[in-house]
């Protein structure tokens, strides 16, 4: 049977799967818009736009402004969390942990982060009195089942796992911003996360306690 055959053959999409590509479609074109255009600039009209899409059909399918930054959120942190998938939790302790610093680093490096670091620091302040709070903790809790499961042979204390969260946050942020502020000419700051492993390494090896 002929490809051509085959394509007619398949199934037409079904409604479900029409309305996830449209929601994609969307949570990528306000990505797009927040790195090409900066946040401020980010405007219904752009998002509409870029997506292809009415804003009426954004509506439809997140409810407004508020929905849509949520679900990009939602979206940044699914993406993080699948960058540790193939990231194996028998690899000796100092493998695992630069692998660790690097998957995570892919991730506040890129194009998403960004635009969830603009979210965090231009809309959810001044929109919702307890949104920051409530992300942080969602941000906790996804740092803290990657390290149950990727170190699960090295444990730590929940407060101690919190603190070093925290701290590898701060400086991937940090690294990130400092990418922006660099511009084309950034370089790949690899002194930086070699120190950022080297003091995983001895939190999780149990020398600083």
């Amino acid at each position: 049977m002929t490809a051509l055959a085959l394509t007619r053959r398949r199934a037409p999409r079904t409604q479900a799967e029409r309305s996830a590509t449209t929601r994609a479609r969307i949570v990528r074109a306000v990505v797009e818009c927040v790195n090409d255009l900066g946040f401020q600039q980010t405007t219904t009209t752009a998002i509409a736009r870029r997506a292809g899409v009415t804003w009426g059909a954004v509506q439809h399918h997140f409810g407004g402004k508020d929905g849509i930054l949520g679900a990009v959120l939602d979206d940044t942190f699914a993406r993080f969390a699948q960058r540790f998938d193939d990231l194996p939790a028998d690899l000796p302790l100092p493998v695992r942990a630069s692998r660790f610093v690097a998957c995570a680093w892919a991730h506040f490096g890129s194009r998403h982060y960004r635009t969830t670091l603009e979210i965090l620091l231009h809309y959810l302040p001044s929109h919702t009195a307890k949104g920051a709070p409530v992300l942080q903790r969602h941000m906790l809790d996804a740092w803290d089942t990657l390290w149950r499961r990727i170190f699960a042979d090295h444990p730590l204390p929940r407060r101690r796992r919190d603190v070093l969260a925290q701290y590898t946050v701060s400086v991937l942020t940090g690294l990130a911003l400092h990418r922006v502020l660099q511009g084309p000419n950034a370089v790949e700051p690899r002194a930086q996360l070699a120190l950022l492993t080297a003091t995983l390494l001895r939190e999780l090896d149990g020398v600083v306690r």
